[in-house]
């Protein structure tokens, strides 16, 4: 009895360790990366966008959705400073993300958050926006234009997941999606995963180009090690596939133009198995193809992007062919 009693005291100990600390790691990331912009309320969720370029109505409106694990930073260490010379340029966190509080506990399906992004957007004066998503963004952006086609001007997607795929889900989703192995092992992560980890994982994002100088003392990667972060990204993840099988036979009711740009050297994301199908199945699609890039393009192909926003703008009837 008494040994059990040790043990128990034991496992309390530890656990209120490992809950303290990840506490603790938490309130670092958010003192050394606090939100870049402003918080907004949208149907009672916080909604956190970072707005670049000039208000007076002569730009058009671009938003910006990062991937997965992502936030605003990665659209804003230095894409979306460029684009704000030419667009009104709004960032959005995506729920759960960065600023932007979670929709609910289960995951918020791409249509959720289509619908919160579109409700976000507008409160700025953005009705009929440019909406660029890379990864995991792109396919958030794809739901918008078909579930919110009136709210919408153009897609620009950038290395974005598109279709079905094959592959199972990792490891490391599954055991953060499941209902009970999630909970007990996110603690640990926030708590003790070091910088070094994180510096791996994102070097292999961007393979076979390496993370451009100052990315990594951008980015907050602290942010995404949050327990709440971690919890609502694996569930988006975990649900993704299922939800893009049903959503992807619905493309091509899309009507605004789209601009697709993917590299062929992308290991997370491949162009052949998303944006090749994709561009057929849109009519007017336009995809671009770049050799030796991974998973970045806009980051290691910044000028391309930029490029299919502007084809996006000019085909929307939102600047003047050149």
């Amino acid at each position: 009895m008494k040994l059990l009693l040790v043990l128990v005291a034991l496992g309390a100990g530890l656990a209120g360790l490992v809950l303290w600390k990840a506490r603790a790691n938490e309130a670092r990331a958010e003192a050394a990366f606090p939100p870049e912009g402003q918080v907004v309320m949208v149907d009672g969720h916080r909604v956190h966008a970072v707005v670049m370029g000039s208000e007076d109505g002569t730009r058009p409106d671009l938003v910006l959705l990062h991937g997965a694990s992502g936030n605003t930073r990665d659209m804003t260490y230095h894409l979306a400073p460029r684009l704000a010379r030419d667009y009104r340029v709004i960032v959005l966190d995506r729920p759960g993300l960065g600023y932007t509080e979670r929709i609910n506990r289960t995951g918020a399906t791409i249509i959720e958050q289509a619908e919160l992004m579109q409700k976000a957007a507008a409160l700025f004066g953005a009705e009929k926006p440019i909406v660029l998503g890379h990864s995991y963004g792109g396919a958030v952006a794809l739901a918008w234009a078909v579930t919110r086609p009136d709210h919408i001007a153009a897609v620009v997607d950038v290395a974005g997941a598109a279709k079905p795929w094959e592959t199972g889900l990792s490891t490391y989703y599954r055991i953060l999606s499941h209902p009970l192995l999630g909970p007990l092992l996110i603690p640990l992560l926030t708590a003790f995963v070091n910088e070094t980890r994180v510096t791996g994982a994102v070097t292999e994002i961007f393979a076979p180009q390496a993370p451009p100088q100052g990315y990594l003392d951008h980015i907050g990667a602290g942010l995404t090690l949050r327990r709440h972060s971690l919890r609502a990204n694996a569930l988006q993840r975990a649900n993704l596939l299922a939800e893009i099988e049903a959503l992807h036979p619905r493309y091509d009711e899309i009507k605004v133009p789209v601009e697709i740009v993917h590299g062929d050297a992308d290991t997370t994301v491949g162009v052949n198995i998303h944006s090749v199908p994709l561009a057929r199945q849109i009519v007017g699609a336009n995809l671009v193809i770049l050799p030796g890039i991974g998973h970045m393009p806009h980051h290691a192909a910044p000028e391309a992007v930029m490029a299919a926003i502007d084809r996006a703008a000019v085909r929307a009837g939102l600047r003047p062919v050149e």
